[in-house]
């Protein structure tokens, strides 16, 4: 290092950065990231605040207002948040919420037993990335506001009128020098977690209006949500398009060993388990000790009762606890004051206590509903049975699937084109509609990087399928094998060996038709059921090939939309030539390549979760036996339809 440089690197090279100043620096720490997800999580935390006083007792409306501006406000009608003099920062209290990281109330266990945000970063984070946010608060009779410009407060907090009411609102734009992928806030993705917040929290009323959306007579869109019965409702709601074999939702809703434990439970006709697990209402998605106290309680309970009953005497194996889980709906909601999380993305709950207490909620619970409902109980005996057959039959599935796999050593799939590349990293494989368009994607992909993998026809709708069923069909055995990752064991069958996965992009290109929409949604749901650690961790990837070539003379341009069509032929401003692509195969390899396959210009949708519940329902609904719900969301989404799954 020379001696000029080592002159520089003095104490005034270390930047110190505090509070907003580094949540502006770094955003992705606070709300994981900057794009659509980190967007709509400033949202959540704001909402999160006023649901903890809904849990408290003191707020039963929340509202969400998208402004056609682009900013959004969230509403409740609780206590309001404190505004007289913080003793320690010599300003209001308000102000210390919205701009000091870490400051609120959830920290004194005298303001709130319990509280939601389970990564719970505080409204300051949302007011440090806004570009604009006006505090307003209900309080003591009078009207109290603040607003500020990224995090800094433009005048103190001041009392600007008188009211009778209470509560907080607060408004905020999204930085778009912070959120450059995009600032609009998605509907969809709002409403779907009001609804889930109206289940989870019975008796709020959540209201949500977007201004952007009119309808003929110029109200704006708008929806409610309420629910009187909680977790029953949300069962009936997941289930809408499934068959269900016992007569009702059985349910609880108690306290056992201090700790709140809420459980909902059905079985359908389908062969899938469909558990949701939640902490102080957020969706744990990695399951955690509630998770595992709800299965032990369950599979004790009904095993127990099947063993007395007689029922499993002709058995000549045994039963495991995924046959006491197929066609099962169930939700489970704990409320824990001080919640300790684990796992990848801390959506695992690691406390010990909480086990035994919904263990013993769910025994005592399904004793009772197994004791009153005989006919109902006989049913579900049953069903695990067919269960326990169904899975002794797919062992044997599963087993010639694997002995077929790399692993075992006989070879990749003959349809699959390999790409030379060994570092599964910067490796990529499309799953390709049809041999003719195999063919092309074959000689214009990048042999280096790329493989290609044609698909026969529309796979097998795994929705309606007996596992081994699964496993014995050609086309998913083929993705197993040319994916590398093992099928599963007999007491975790979904479960993948991530590290054996030869691509880490596995691309889904289809048509852009029904008949393509349709096979890739029949793919997307085989990977939702059966291989869900491929979504969760970012490796299924939607192409997107081009709808349109305008053509005039030697110049030619691609259009990916309508809009973008007629944006073209506008500049054109001449006669031009328009190709509408109704496959793949009307492209040559070139073009293939150009629009669709090369990563410098290609549009690949990334496959994401973001409401577990709400994917399990819209596949289920998508892909099932009930026509009436499928026709209603399509009816509904025709013009704009796409899953965010």
């Amino acid at each position: 290092m020379s001696e000029n440089m080592e002159n520089k690197y003095s104490a005034d090279s270390i930047q110190a950065l505090e509070g907003m100043e580094h949540v502006r620096m770094r955003p992705s720490m606070y709300i994981g990231d900057v794009g659509p997800r980190g967007l709509h999580h400033l949202v959540d935390e704001v909402v999160d605040n006023a649901i903890d006083e809904a849990m408290a007792g003191h707020c039963d409306r929340i509202e969400v207002h998208v402004y056609e501006d682009g900013s959004i406000s969230i509403r409740d009608n609780g206590r309001g948040i404190p505004v007289d003099l913080h003793r320690k920062e010599g300003v209001s209290a308000l102000q210390v919420v919205m701009t000091k990281i870490g400051a609120g109330g959830k920290f004194n266990k005298d303001s709130y037993k319990v509280s939601g945000g389970l990564h719970g970063v505080g409204v300051s984070v949302v007011n440090a990335l806004a570009e604009t946010l006006h505090a307003k608060v209900f309080k003591n009779g009078k009207v109290w506001e603040q607003e500020y410009e990224r995090g800094k407060p433009l005048y103190p907090v001041k009392s600007t009128g008188e009211t009778e009411i209470s509560g907080t609102m607060v408004t905020f734009k999204p930085d778009a020098d912070i959120f450059k992928e995009t600032t609009i806030f998605n509907y969809n993705t709002l409403a779907s977690r009001l609804r889930e917040l109206s289940f989870l929290n019975k008796g709020v009323k959540m209201i949500i209006t977007d201004d952007r959306e009119k309808d003929e007579e110029g109200n704006p869109k708008s929806e409610e949500f309420y629910s009187e019965n909680g977790l029953k409702e949300f069962i009936r709601y997941l289930d809408e398009s499934r068959v269900p074999v016992i007569s009702e939702v059985i349910s609880m809703d108690g306290e056992k060993n201090g700790i709140p434990v809420e459980v909902a439970m059905i079985y359908n006709d389908t062969f899938n388990e469909n558990v949701h697990s939640y902490v102080n209402n957020i969706n744990t998605h990695e399951g955690g000790t509630h998770l595992s106290g709800f299965r032990r309680g369950l599979t004790s309970t009904l095993k127990k009762y099947a063993d007395n009953s007689g029922m499993l005497s002709k058995l000549k194996f045994d039963v495991a606890g995924d046959d006491f889980r197929e066609g099962l709906t169930a939700i489970i909601s704990v409320k824990v004051a001080e919640p300790q999380f684990e796992g990848q993305t801390k959506t695992k709950l690691g406390n010990r206590e909480v086990s035994s207490a919904v263990s013993q909620s769910v025994s005592e619970m399904l004793e009772i509903y197994l004791e009153e409902n005989p006919d109902d109980a006989a049913t579900i005996v049953n069903k695990v049975i067919l269960a326990a057959q169904a899975r002794h039959a797919a062992k044997k599935a599963r087993e010639m699937v694997q002995r077929k796999t790399v692993m075992g050593g006989a070879g990749l799939p003959g349809k699959l084109s390999d790409c030379s590349e060994q570092n599964p990293e910067l490796c990529e494989v499309f799953l390709v509609e049809g041999d003719s368009a195999g063919g092309t994607a074959k000689q214009g992909r990048d042999r280096k990087f790329q493989a290609i993998l044609p698909l026969r026809g529309k796979i097998l709708n795994v929705e309606k399928a007996l596992q081994h069923r699964v496993f014995e069909n050609e086309e998913i055995k083929n993705i197993y094998t040319a994916l590398g990752v093992t099928v599963g064991t007999e007491e975790d069958s979904k479960a993948l060996n991530l590290e054996k996965l030869r691509y880490h992009k596995v691309v889904i290109m289809t048509d852009a038709d029904v008949d393509g929409s349709h096979i890739a949604t029949l793919i997307l749901t085989f990977f939702y059921r059966y291989m869900k650690e491929l979504i969760e961790n970012g490796h299924v990837y939607i192409a997107t090939p081009p709808l349109y070539l305008i053509k005039r003379g030697n110049s030619k341009k691609y259009a990916w939309s309508e809009e973008e069509r007629k944006e073209i032929v506008s500049q054109y401003k001449s006669k031009v030539s328009i190709q509408r692509y109704k496959g793949l195969g009307e492209m040559n390899a070139e073009q293939l390549w150009d629009t669709t396959m090369n990563p410098d210009n290609r549009i690949l949708r990334q496959v994401t979760i973001e409401n577990g519940s709400e994917a399990d329902r819209i596949f289920s609904m998508l892909m099932g036996d009930e026509v009436p719900p499928r026709r209603e969301f399509i009816e509904k989404n025709a013009i704009y339809a796409h899953i965010d799954a």
